[in-house]
């Protein structure tokens, strides 16, 4: 007989939903990216910030083990529907975010959900990605106060995409969406 699922079906069908919204985002984050790194290339790291969505919003709403990576892979696969050729990209940055929030979140045991560690691991996320992006976009090509801007950015685009997701996790558990996912 096999073993009972440690994530109910409630739990994984919120997943679910909060992965289909953020994947369309992603999505549609992925279709602003090209013009935005072309004509205004500092604030690009505003516009990746969006990836960190889907784990913070399951996380602050379910707070359990597992939804954070979940939540990424359904939305991975959402954006990659819309976008096919980039599936690589939204699965590796799935996997990325997702284990880095699960990973943080396991060092509390699941058992601490303060907005301090969504912020924590919104920063590492942001210098995860800020340090390929350097290589790849050739930020040294701008003056010191445009590389600092730009990293900076790659900073604060997922800190405030977690305060978003912060939001919406609360939101979601006023109108009782948590209660109604049982666990």
């Amino acid at each position: 007989m096999a073993s009972a699922s440690r994530l109910s079906t409630s739990v994984l069908l919120t997943c679910a939903a909060i992965g289909v919204a953020t994947g369309a985002l992603s999505a549609g984050a992925g279709a602003i990216s090209g013009p935005v790194s072309a004509a205004v290339p500092l604030v690009y790291g505003l516009v990746l910030g969006v990836h960190v969505l889907p784990g913070v919003i399951a996380q602050d709403l379910l707070r359990r083990p597992w939804v954070a990576l979940i939540t990424h892979l359904i939305a991975a696969l959402v954006a990659s529907a819309v976008v096919p050729l980039w599936i690589g990209r939204y699965v590796g940055t799935a996997l990325l975010i997702g284990a880095l929030q699960e990973g943080i979140a396991a060092l509390g045991r699941y058992r601490r959900w303060d907005a301090w560690r969504f912020f924590l691991g919104a920063v590492i996320v942001g210098v995860l990605i800020a340090v390929p992006i350097w290589f790849a976009a050739d930020v040294s090509r701008f003056a010191v106060w445009g590389q600092i801007v730009y990293v900076g950015l790659f900073i604060l685009g997922p800190v405030l995409w977690t305060a978003v997701g912060l939001a919406v996790g609360a939101a979601l558990r006023r109108a009782g969406v948590a209660r109604s996912s049982r666990l």
